[in-house]
């Protein structure tokens, strides 16, 4: 492809040398760079790609994009403003604009990202579609899957994948969109036909400065959108997004269980097997049953419907999607045991997750609820010693643990947990080790009781210092268990 068409669109300050090149590949990372490629500098967090000109020149780049006054005889220079936003728009048009040809449909919020995208994709698999998946777990084109290393790929990534999933003949994708994938211009260029808002709640303040610049990253997502918008109007923040945008010219529908809403539940009713309701529309009504448990799982639930009203699928599909779906893993996930007692894995991961699913387990455990979580390292801190006091004051045991403590001090890190727990009382225990704060909950667990186990979900891994080491929570309560 000439580079003078990749470049198409952009906002160019100045280009030094020739635009009529052949370009056959485009590289943000030094270490991909390939013969006649396109490198472009961006400035990240941690490293500035103009310090790696020379690697990639030495590698075969012929053209580069800068922000920087840059130029070495011989080679291309097209400079810009933002390089960041520049590679969307160059990945577009690399990619020859791949998402003008997909039923994009984009999930943004703090919690049920995840398990929207899931239940979305049984749901349009139900009814005959073919669909990719973008998020935190892993990203799935046809029987292609990648594991995930962020919630939203950075934009050349991004899409590459669409375009994959076209030739695949995907006609949807469902995606999880990121705060920081939409503040940081990846889903610039990306033309979604639906936008849908989950809730937010404290997360990533170490990235926004508060939950109202939070909030208003979210919300640039549905400026982005041609089919309409959903929005869950039972949180406060889900309001003052509706009321922000509720005069687009794309529908904005809004879902709920508690005040008015457009796409509503009532009479739920919550199992240790699942949940079910009636729904209401505004054009029928259905008796809609899903096999998770939880009231989040009626919220994520609601969305989905919403998103396949606004797509017209028919209602046959989404009752039967929704009816056979087989969850998502590490989602409020449970494991086999023989022994009389459940253990639940969930990502759980910012205090109102951890608070729901307490509060769905308290609904139907016959027993004690056994909490065994930690919190990351170099993240957000403000949110530690909240989650210490929703965990002791829906369970009737708190294991403080580590979690993913990177380069932080994990003594430190649960420092921050107990400063929101009430150390008079007798009910909760300091295990810095994972594995052995697992093995001590079901050890102690007894018929009735539910141990949860908080914070990884999905994950295999911890990350201790800059090191990734192998842990799988599902793993280690299979081999405490002994069962399969």
């Amino acid at each position: 492809m000439k580079l003078k068409d990749i470049i198409k669109g952009l906002d160019i300050l100045n280009i030094k040398g020739d635009i009529d090149l052949n370009i056959e590949d485009i590289h943000y990372d030094s270490r991909k760079v390939s013969e006649n490629s396109l490198f472009i500098c961006v400035k990240g967090f941690n490293l500035d790609g103009h310090k790696f000109i020379q690697d990639a020149l030495d590698k075969g780049s012929k053209a580069f994009i800068v922000e920087d006054d840059v130029y070495i005889d011989g080679y291309t220079f097209v400079k810009v403003k933002n390089t960041r936003k520049a590679m969307a728009k160059i990945s577009s048009n690399f990619f020859a604009n791949p998402t003008k040809h997909l039923n994009l449909i984009g999930v943004t919020g703090t919690n049920g990202k995840t398990t929207i995208t899931y239940l979305l994709k049984d749901v349009l698999e139900y009814n005959n579609e073919k669909v990719g998946l973008i998020g935190t777990i892993k990203n799935i084109i046809g029987k292609r899957e990648i594991i995930s290393s962020r919630t939203t790929p950075e934009s050349i990534e991004l899409q590459k994948y669409f375009r994959e999933m076209l030739e695949n003949g995907n006609n949807y994708c469902v995606m999880e969109v990121s705060s920081h994938s939409l503040e940081l211009n990846r889903v610039d260029n990306c033309e979604f036909k639906i936008g849908i808002f989950t809730n937010l709640t404290e997360e990533h303040l170490d990235f926004h400065k508060n939950l109202d610049e939070y909030r208003m990253a979210k919300e640039k997502l549905f400026y982005k959108t041609t089919v309409g918008n959903l929005i869950n109007i039972d949180d406060i923040y889900g309001k003052k997004i509706y009321n922000s945008i509720k005069n687009l010219e794309v529908p904005v529908l809004t879902y709920g269980i508690e005040g008015d809403a457009d796409i509503k539940a009532e009479n739920v009713k919550i199992y240790s097997t699942g949940v079910e309701y009636k729904l209401i529309t505004p054009k029928y009504e259905l008796d809609v049953y899903v096999p998770i448990s939880g009231r989040f799982t009626v919220y994520n639930s609601l969305a989905v419907i919403g998103a396949c009203y606004l797509m017209d699928i028919p209602k046959e599909a989404i009752l039967e999607g929704l009816k056979n779906t087989k969850g998502v893993p590490g989602r409020f996930e449970s494991v086999n045991s023989s022994k009389g007692f459940s253990v639940i894995i969930d990502y759980a991961h910012t205090p109102d997750a951890i608070e729901n699913i307490l509060k769905t387990a308290r609904e139907f455990v016959k027993g004690k609820i056994i909490t065994v979580f930690g919190c990351g390292g170099d993240r957000d801190k403000t949110k530690r010693p909240l989650m210490g006091s929703i965990s002791q004051k829906y369970s009737d045991l708190t294991i403080v643990t580590s979690d993913n403590p990177r380069t932080e001090d994990p003594v430190k890190i649960i420092e921050d947990i107990l400063r929101g727990i009430d150390d008079s009382k007798q009910d909760y225990e300091v295990i810095i080790d994972r594995r052995e704060a697992i093995n001590n909950a079901i050890n102690r667990a007894e018929s009735g009781d539910i141990v949860i186990i908080a914070g990884k979900g999905h994950e295999n891994y911890q990350i201790i210092g800059r090191e990734k080491i192998h842990f799988d929570d599902k793993e280690v309560v299979i081999e405490i268990l002994g069962e399969e």
